[in-house]
């Protein structure tokens, strides 16, 4: 069973909103990893380009430092396109570490 764990909202700012992550939101999450959660999602609301590099480091270093737990991120406030993603990230064995942001366009056919 995959765990998911939805934040937000946070601070517009991204120090503010990366302050914020760490300081109130990373310890539980650490908790939740160190507990047994595996894979665990993180679900983030929509922002700006300028949050993407915090976003990524936390999650790259919690896959890291919980491995061989997964730990992925998906960036939406789209219901159908978070179940999706969530359904595909819990096959996809070999992904950690990473966010998928989510624009409920599709990818569009295989060719």
């Amino acid at each position: 069973m995959q765990d998911v764990l939805r934040v937000g909202p946070l601070p517009e700012e991204p120090l503010a909103a990366a302050a914020d992550f760490h300081a109130r939101l990373l310890p539980g999450i650490e908790a939740a990893l160190r507990g047994g959660a595996d894979p665990l999602t993180i679900v983030f609301l929509p922002a700006g380009h300028a949050h993407r590099g915090w976003r990524l480091a936390a999650i790259q270093s919690l896959a890291r430092t919980f491995a061989p737990s997964r730990v992925n991120a998906v960036e939406s406030d789209g219901e159908a396109e978070i179940a999706a993603a969530l359904d595909w990230l819990g096959d996809a064995a070999g992904v950690t570490g990473q966010i998928l942001t989510l624009d409920g366009t599709g990818a569009g056919p295989v060719l």
